[in-house]
């Protein structure tokens, strides 16, 4: 950010600063009332220390959000507050992020809502419910989903914007929320929310519960319990206009084939024979001719096909179209624009002339923005006081969730060994069969000798619907506990608990069985009598009046027309009967047991006042187990495309976790406070790590504080990361070049070594991992000029060393001299890459953190503004020690976090008697934009992503004395998410706009109501 759009951003915040008595996002700075008492008066137990402080003259950057806040910026679960929060990164941690097709430590996180502090990744923020440990998601088994959390029942939530390992072991890189339930509450209250867009789609409900009696003061316990449904509407990319892959004026286009009506294309080559040639010699298992790698002309073609005829070029070129006609791209044709998402294929932007009679579709119209997601949470707990001080609790919380996941229909491509399909000329077919051919004959003369043989294709199946993954996530956590005092102002505190997530996905819409056995392992595996490779597999279920099992049965009888988006009902009825709904994907279950025990009190006083100590202990054990399909084993009947994940199939492993740490804090001076904690953790399978932390405290006057911490931190590899088995995937792209023969990096057809390589990738664990490392610190100032007036800066740092991650393809190819290990060819042609998991570099991140409150007797009532921003200085990683560190600030990424260099909120607000009125800003700035192959010469290509910039408006009311209404609208100037190059040609993933930015669903509405008995 610039000097001037720095300045434009701090105006744009003075003239929108928000509400204090009533803030979205607010430090909790106590009441002027609790500011002027006795600091022991105000002590807790905060986030980030064991010894009671008084938390609004804190050493610490520590954000408190009271669950009113919420519904003034229509927050209706953990991952909007979440994704609200300036100090959050920009990771795929959302659902809509991981709504489409994800590659590499995005796979199996179905259904997971995860929170990314300082931009660390999600495995390297800490979430607590009431300070303990929480179980992280089944599948993955890394991040815990921050949607198990019952919310109905949050009295506050804690951020800690700094490291603390030394208090509570690894993953608190980032730093550590905290959600913190109602203690004390009675009555009864029923609360009702909904978000309802203006175009009245993706509609979010929530209602809610929680009954309380008796007064742990009066009578000495107190019983409570808590239960919410929510309900969020399903969101397409179709129903938003800004979800547009097709802008090619802008150097965006899809790089797909696969249309809903079919491409013709060439058989690929294949070992038996049966494909293409050179000059007598077979051209492999890659389709050579296709992609380029052979000039036009020189191949022979097995005549079996129709579109496999040598020697014909598209017209006014030499060019022959190997790379697939189109009917609706040829003269007299309807236009690539007539079927819904579809579009030219742009072969100069993917420099690939030998598709220029092809169309494209825009897969992310297919992607959910919002995920249908069904949630419901519930809480209870027991408190009763034993006299003497001493408290016992005991509580339960548990979620069921479901979600969908739903993304681009499945592409069919002919190939003569795992997909042998082609549309027959036959009685079915004959009309279909005759347009097509006519459209590719008068264009393409040459294909007229093989009238009457059938038509190799690649199709994007419409019909079939969309894939889908639902996704049930259970969570179960159980806790006691107890507190009370030793021996003079000595206090401990002791608990338990155990906590569960258990998640399991199965295929929804959109997958069949194949109908042919896959490859040799797999037609040995059937023990079935002359099984082999690209023939029929019997398992496979075969539909009415199909000539084989499987889909591929329903293609090569003419059942299934290619050709159409329209299907007959016959044709429907058939799909349905070789439908693979409801099979189990995977699944998996984490727990997590801890006992923890701890006591702080004075040890003595000094003039200042008195030395204080905490002390503790705790023992965790964590287990993790991941399940396979029966639908992927070695005999099983192959269900096409589906993204089984057996090979990372484990038997419960499991670690155990022992931990001894201790904090003092000492008052050096009246105006000085400094404290010191060090924490020893050892680990199973890793050993011994040792954590310091110190902070210190400066107030020379009442009203400027200087603060400053150090520490040290380790996040462990989570049990995928060491035991994921080797998984093979292809890669679909074609922007991809061998650096070592292609210095330029740009694919081309006419430039030696420039052609696109397609390599498979393998990604898996690592039983060799270690863990990161980090050190971090914070200098911060706090400066309250007026009793009701706030200000204040944080600079924090934080460097990690020995990165757990999994290479991508891109940052393998740009170092691959560094990597030749990780590198596999054939006759001189990359064909995989390895992306396992490994201890990666370094990372180095700073910024600053800005927060300012202030408050204002006017207009009869009270008048408050507030403001939180975060300005990012540095983001940077490299792979190896000798490399130079890659600037990611302000820099778009397809993976990881999303480095904005300013995020901010800002609010107004209004309150007089009953009445409140808000006004809030969010600001997400700017960034490089992507540059696909041949987007930098496109006349409105933007190098630059524009800021995200929206406004929320708030009304509340509180009518009689039990009944509290708010009404909000958010987004009120309706701004669509800013144009974004997304697209990710080797994943098929990606569109227009940015989802780890933007909110996608436009101008909405809300609607919260609450009575309390």
């Amino acid at each position: 950010m610039n000097s001037r759009s720095f300045a434009r951003s701090v105006l744009a915040c003075s003239v929108s600063l928000a509400a204090f008595a009533a803030p979205a996002m607010a430090q909790d700075i106590a009441t002027t009332a609790a500011q002027d008492a006795p600091a022991a008066e105000n002590a807790i137990i905060v986030t980030g220390s064991r010894i009671k402080q008084d938390p609004a003259n804190s050493a610490l950057p520590l954000e408190v959000i009271r669950a009113a806040d919420l519904g003034r910026e229509g927050i209706s679960n953990p991952e909007q507050l979440i994704s609200f929060l300036s100090s959050n990164g920009n990771g795929a941690d959302n659902l809509a992020s991981n709504s489409d097709v994800v590659s590499g430590a995005q796979r199996g996180t179905n259904g997971l809502s995860a929170a990314n502090l300082r931009g660390q990744g999600s495995s390297s923020t800490l979430v607590l419910l009431n300070g303990r440990r929480v179980a992280a998601h089944g599948l993955q088994g890394s991040a815990v989903d921050v949607n198990q959390i019952p919310m109905a029942a949050i009295d506050r939530v804690e951020i800690l914007k700094d490291g603390a390992s030394a208090i509570y072991g690894t993953d608190a890189v980032g730093g550590v929320i905290n959600f913190i339930t109602k203690k004390d509450f009675t009555g009864i209250s029923l609360a009702g929310f909904t978000d309802f867009t203006e175009a009245g789609d993706a509609t979010i409900y929530r209602v809610s519960g929680t009954a309380g009696w008796g007064k742990l003061d009066e009578q000495g316990f107190n019983v409570m319990a808590s239960v919410s449904y929510a309900d969020s509407g399903i969101l397409f990319g179709r129903d938003r206009d800004f979800v547009n892959g097709n802008q090619p004026n802008r150097g965006l286009s899809i790089d797909t084939r696969g249309t809903p009506i079919a491409t013709a294309f060439p058989i690929n080559p294949t070992g038996s024979g049966v494909g293409i040639t050179q000059g007598g010699t077979l051209l492999g298992a890659t389709n050579q001719c296709s992609s380029g790698s052979v000039a036009a002309g020189t191949c022979v073609y097995n005549p079996n096909y129709l579109a496999n005829s040598p020697g014909f070029t598209i017209p006014g070129t030499t060019t022959a179209p190997l790379g697939g006609v189109n009917p609706l791209d040829l003269p007299g044709g309807a236009g690539c624009e007539s079927v819904d998402g579809g579009m030219a294929y742009d072969a100069v932007l993917w420099s690939n002339p030998t598709a220029a009679l092809a169309c494209a579709w825009d897969t992310g119209r297919a992607a959910t923005l919002q995920q249908p997601l069904k949630t419901l949470t519930y809480y209870g707990r027991a408190t009763a006081n034993l006299g003497g001080g001493h408290q016992v609790f005991a509580e339960i919380t548990g979620s069921d969730a479901t979600s969908h996941k739903i993304f681009s229909h499945n592409q069919y491509s002919a190939n003569n060994t795992s997909l042998p399909i082609a549309y027959p000329r036959n009685a079915l077919t004959q009309a279909t069969y005759d347009q097509v051919y006519n459209s590719i004959v008068a264009v393409l003369p040459g294909v007229a000798v093989n009238y009457g043989k059938p038509i190799a294709f690649r199709w994007r199946c419409i019909a079939c619907g969309p894939r889908e993954y639902t996704t049930d996530t259970t969570t179960l956590r159980t806790a006691l506990g107890i507190e009370g005092p030793l021996f003079g102002d000595w206090e401990y505190r002791g608990g338990a608990s155990i906590a569960q997530s258990q998640a399991t996905s199965v295929l929804g819409s959109g997958y069949h069985y194949r109908g042919v056995f896959t490859s040799t392992a797999q037609a040995t595996a059937s023990g079935i009598p002359g099984a082999a490779t690209g023939k029929a597999d019997p398992r496979a279920p075969t539909a009415p009046g199909a000539s084989a099992p499987g889909i591929v049965g329903l293609f090569n009888s003419g059942i299934l027309n290619p050709f159409s988006v329209e299907q007959t009902p016959e044709a429907m009825a058939a799909l349905e009967a070789v439908s693979a709904r409801g099979v189990k994907l995977y699944g998996g279950k984490y727990k997590v047991r801890q006992v923890d025990f701890s006591a702080s009190g004075s040890l003595f006083e000094l003039p200042a006042g008195a030395v204080q100590l905490a002390v503790g202990a705790d023992y965790r054990k964590e287990t993790y187990s991941f399940d396979g399909s029966t639908a992927a084993i070695a005999g099983a009947s192959d269900i096409f495309n589906a993204a089984f994940d057996n090979a990372n199939a484990l038997a419960e492993v499991s670690r155990d976790v022992k931990a001894a740490y201790a904090e003092v804090l000492v008052p050096v001076l009246d105006v000085l406070e400094v404290s010191g904690a060090i924490r020893v953790d050892d680990y199973s399978g890793f050993g011994s790590t040792v954590n310091p932390k110190f902070t210190a405290k400066f107030q020379p006057v009442d009203w400027v504080m200087l603060r400053g911490s150090y520490g040290t931190g380790f996040r462990v590899p989570n049990f995928n990361q060491i035991f994921n088995g080797v998984t093979i995937s292809p890669n679909p792209g074609n922007a991809l070049v061998d650096p070592t023969t292609c210095p330029s990096g740009t694919v081309s057809s006419t430039t030696p070594g420039c052609a696109a390589i397609t390599p498979e990738s393998i990604s898996g664990g690592n039983r060799e991992l270690g863990p990161e490392t980090s050190e971090q610190y914070t200098l911060g100032i706090v400066l309250k000029p007026m009793p009701r007036i706030t200000l204040s800066a944080d600079y924090w740092s934080i460097a990690v060393d020995n990165v757990i991650g999994s290479i991508t393809i891109p940052q393998l190819l740009a170092n691959i001299n560094a990597f030749p290990e990780r590198i596999e060819r054939t006759n001189g042609v990359i064909t995989t890459v390895d992306l396992r998991t490994g201890n990666f570099g370094s990372r180095r991140t700073r910024g600053i953190d800005f927060s300012a409150r202030a408050g204002v007797d006017a207009l009869g009532g009270a008048v408050s503004l507030g403001f939180d921003g975060t300005l990012l200085l540095e983001k940077k990683e490299k792979l190896l020690p000798n490399l130079p560190y890659s600037d990611l600030r302000g820099v778009f990424s397809l993976a990881g976090d999303l480095g904005l260099k300013w995020k901010h909120n800002a609010w107004i607000g209004y309150n007089k008697g009953d009445f409140g009125l808000t006004f809030s800003q969010i600001y997400r700035g700017g960034y490089a934009n992507q540059a696909l192959p041949g987007s930098a010469a496109r006349p409105d290509y933007n190098p630059r992503v524009k800021p995200y910039i929206i406004h929320n408006l708030s009304v509340s009311q509180k009518v009689a004395e039990r009944f509290q209404l708010t009404l909000g609208v958010k987004n009120v100037f309706n701004v669509d998410p800013p144009f974004a190059i997304t697209y990710d040609s080797n994943t098929g993933a990606g569109s227009s706009w940015e989802p780890r930015v933007a909110d996608p669903r436009g101008r909405s509405f809300t609607v919260a109501a609450e009575v309390r008995f």
